[in-house]
């Protein structure tokens, strides 16, 4: 195995430059190295001005999600020797503006996110002296999967959905949402799916389950979506068949 692999890097100023372009560094190849490591590097050893973000560096906190060779990863996740001899292409995360280089500007997901509530919500709350809301393992098992995101946004750059319509809510969004309406402490469920239900939600997903597939953890925001649909359409029909009884 050669010493050093080849990182062909977004690189962008929008003070400097019109466009993106492209610019090769050579980093160690190492076993244990990923693509994080190389990055660090890089601005360590070589260019100090690339930016990128990056936090944890355990698959925990989302931030360091790009593009490499195409494909939305987690580049803390992302082993330099699996794109051995090289050389590994290394973008921000399509479909998102770009501050700068690596960086992309996130307020869109932020505030989708914000407007589906992605806390409990409670119509009304029992007194302190009654104690805390219990669950059993099976409540919690209905809705730890989703707990599970870490807001990456790597489904939006595999979404095509998002890339073509952008006021759509997004994978990621729509999985926390479930979260909390499977959450047996929580009374917003109604107020989620009626929002979730217009035409920037649900409905715009064509399920290609690219979100699914590029998950780190195993999320399925694809079968979220789905589960949203099948509810949706169940109370469709309820107030059709039910109108008295509907909301």
């Amino acid at each position: 195995m050669a010493d050093t692999i080849a990182l062909e890097v977004t690189r962008y100023c929008p003070e400097r430059d019109a466009e993106p372009s492209f610019q090769t560094f050579e980093a160690p190849l190492r076993k244990d190295w990923v693509v994080l490591d190389a990055l660090n590097y890089i601005k360590d050893k070589v260019d100090g001005s690339l930016s990128f973000r990056w936090s944890c560096r355990m698959g925990i906190c989302g931030s360091c999600g790009m593009m490499v060779n195409g494909e939305p990863k987690l580049t803390c996740a992302t082993f330099l020797s699996n794109y051995a001899p090289g050389p590994i292409r290394v973008q921000p995360l399509q479909y998102f503006p770009v501050v700068r280089d690596l960086v992309i500007e996130m307020t869109d997901f932020l505030n989708k996110l914000k407007a589906v509530k992605p806390w409990i919500v409670r119509r009304e709350e029992k007194p302190l002296s009654a104690g805390e809301y219990l669950q059993t393992p099976e409540q919690m098992d209905a809705y730890k999967q989703y707990s599970m995101c870490i807001n990456c946004m790597l489904c939006y750059a595999a979404c095509p959905v998002y890339g073509l319509e952008k006021h759509f809510k997004g994978p990621a969004v729509l999985a926390l949402a479930q979260r909390y309406n499977k959450d047996s402490r929580d009374q917003g469920a109604g107020e989620r799916t009626d929002l979730l239900s217009q035409e920037d939600g649900i409905w715009d997903c064509t399920f290609v389950g690219e979100c699914t597939k590029v998950c780190p953890k195993n999320v399925d925001p694809a079968g979220a979506i789905q589960q949203y649909k099948l509810t949706a359409t169940i109370e469709w029909f309820q107030s059709l068949l039910m109108p008295w009884g509907a909301k």
